[in-house]
């Protein structure tokens, strides 16, 4: 993975694994499995603790990427 191309290579894996949970999402709040409010909650900080950690992932990548100089810049070779 090249150093532009690798957010993106996050993102869309990140992407892959969200579509990878909607069916299971669907089953369980689409069904009367375990109904109610505390039912909703738990799916609702479900769903938020997964976008928050998958967005972490891609800010760290983002910020470790920003830190690496580019190949060719005039500092790429001093220390």
């Amino acid at each position: 993975m090249h150093g532009e191309q690798a957010p993106v290579e996050v993102r869309t894996r990140v992407a892959i694994l969200e579509a990878a949970l909607d069916p299971t999402h669907g089953q369980f709040t689409g069904q009367p499995v375990w109904i109610g409010p505390t039912a909703r909650r738990f799916a609702e900080d479900l769903s938020a603790r997964l976008r928050q950690a998958a967005q972490g992932l891609i800010d760290a990548l983002e910020e470790e990427l920003r830190a690496v100089p580019a190949k060719g810049s005039p500092s790429a070779g001093r220390h």
